[in-house]
C-alpha cells in the first residue's frame, strides 16, 4: 500500500471515525475489497483500532480510531506527502514556463 493511500485512509478515518468501508472506498476511488485490505493493513500495523458498535439499523458496524502511533505516523506521512506535492508543483511550474518560452507566450498580454 502506497504512502499516499495511507495518508488518505488515515485522513478520512480521522475526519469520520464511523465511516463505512463502502464510503471509504468511494472516497478513495477504490473497490470495497481494497478499502478493507487497507484498513486491515493499518490495523495490523497498530495505527488504527476498530471497535464494534450497533448502528440504528441494527447492523454491525465499526468505529475506527487512530492510535497514538497512527497519529504519529499520519503526521510523518503528511509532511512527506506535502514535500512530494510541493516538488510536483515546482516541477510543473518549471515545465509550464519552459513551454511558454517555447511558444513565446508573454503573461503580460
Amino acid at each position: 500500500m502506497s504512502e499516499e493511500l495511507h495518508y488518505y485512509v488515515l485522513k478520512f478515518i480521522e475526519e469520520n471515525p464511523s465511516i463505512t468501508q463502502r464510503e471509504l472506498a468511494k472516497e478513495l476511488g477504490v473497490s470495497v475489497g481494497k478499502a478493507n485490505y487497507c484498513l486491515k493493513a493499518l490495523i495490523d500495523k497498530g495505527w488504527v483500532k476498530a471497535n464494534n458498535f450497533k448502528n440504528s439499523n441494527k447492523k454491525l458496524a465499526y468505529f475506527y480510531i487512530l492510535t497514538p502511533s497512527g497519529l504519529e505516523q499520519k503526521a510523518r506521512i503528511t509532511v512527506n506527502f506535502l514535500k512530494r506535492k510541493m516538488n510536483d508543483y515546482r516541477e510543473l511550474r518549471e515545465e509550464i514556463e519552459m513551454l511558454k518560452n517555447e511558444l513565446k507566450i508573454d503573461d503580460t498580454d
